[in-house]
């Protein structure tokens, strides 16, 4: 959770730098890769502007774009799940080794990483789909404020290269990565409070963020969240995970009385 957390300041820094640099505009003639790479989105998401609405272009660059990422996600999804899973095993390990010292601190660490070989976890799987996002990001930054038909469009009631100025798009886009958070943080079977806190932390981050950015970043933002919830309700149901659960436990103790009685049973019988 750290690490997300540190990924998407990251990515916020790195937009903000660049509103600062690179303010030429990109065209067909630019020479630089990275260039290329932000006008050949721009040329996507212009395709995708059915009527000249430059705004429903990202919408549906946006829609595409995750739906792609969806067996990334899917297999983020399922990591995090496992790691879920074996928490109580870590705190077991963390709570037999204690100590401070560098003998500890290693073995720790090696008992964790046949924890984590032992039940296929991956710890760094859950920034894998943040990382392959980035890029995206950054160049779909550049395409809006550098590329003159991108930069120069209106959508609604916004301008896509400018702010919100009614902070509509950063508000839902930090609604919705609330919502996302919480059906992720009520999946989990166990709460912690770095998990409590980053439920209420990361909407602030997106907010601000959504508010110092180009509107059309932040529309990117407020479809892509509200997706994640779809994502999250379709791939990790924190509802259907808890009545599993709860049948599991129902299970285990129906399971328990019926040995209890049949030892009662026994007992009498002698």
């Amino acid at each position: 959770m750290k690490k997300k957390l540190k990924l998407v300041a990251l990515s916020g820094l790195a937009i903000l730098v660049l509103t600062g640099c690179g303010r030429t505009d990109i065209t067909g003639q630019s020479s630089r890769l990275w260039e290329q790479f932000v006008y050949g989105f721009a040329q996507i998401i212009h395709f995708l502007s059915f009527g000249g609405l430059v705004g429903l272009g990202i919408i549906l660059f946006t829609l595409i774009i995750r739906t792609l990422l969806l067996p990334l996600m899917h297999v983020q999804t399922k990591s995090t799940r496992k790691m879920q899973e074996v928490q109580p095993e870590l705190k077991k390990i963390q709570a037999q080794y204690p100590g401070k010292d560098a003998e500890s601190k290693r073995i720790v660490a090696e008992k964790t990483q046949e924890l984590y070989a032992e039940n296929g976890v991956n710890p760094y799987m859950g920034c894998l789909p943040l990382l392959v996002q980035m890029p995206i990001l950054w160049a779909l930054y550049q395409a809006i404020t550098r590329v003159d038909f991108l930069r120069d469009g209106h959508f609604l009631w916004f301008d896509i290269s400018g702010h919100d100025p009614y902070f509509v798009l950063p508000i839902l886009a930090a609604l919705f990565t609330f919502a996302s958070s919480w059906l992720t943080m009520k999946a989990a079977p166990e709460k912690n409070a770095m998990t409590t806190s980053m439920t209420y932390v990361m909407p602030i981050l997106i907010f601000v963020m959504g508010v110092s950015v180009a509107a059309g970043v932040a529309l990117y933002w407020t479809v892509s969240n509200a997706y994640q919830v779809f994502q999250t309700l379709l791939l990790n149901n924190p509802f259907k995970l808890q009545e599993e659960r709860d049948a599991k436990a129902n299970a285990e103790k129906n399971k328990e009385k019926a040995r209890q009685k049949a030892l009662a049973k026994a007992k009498k019988k002698k």
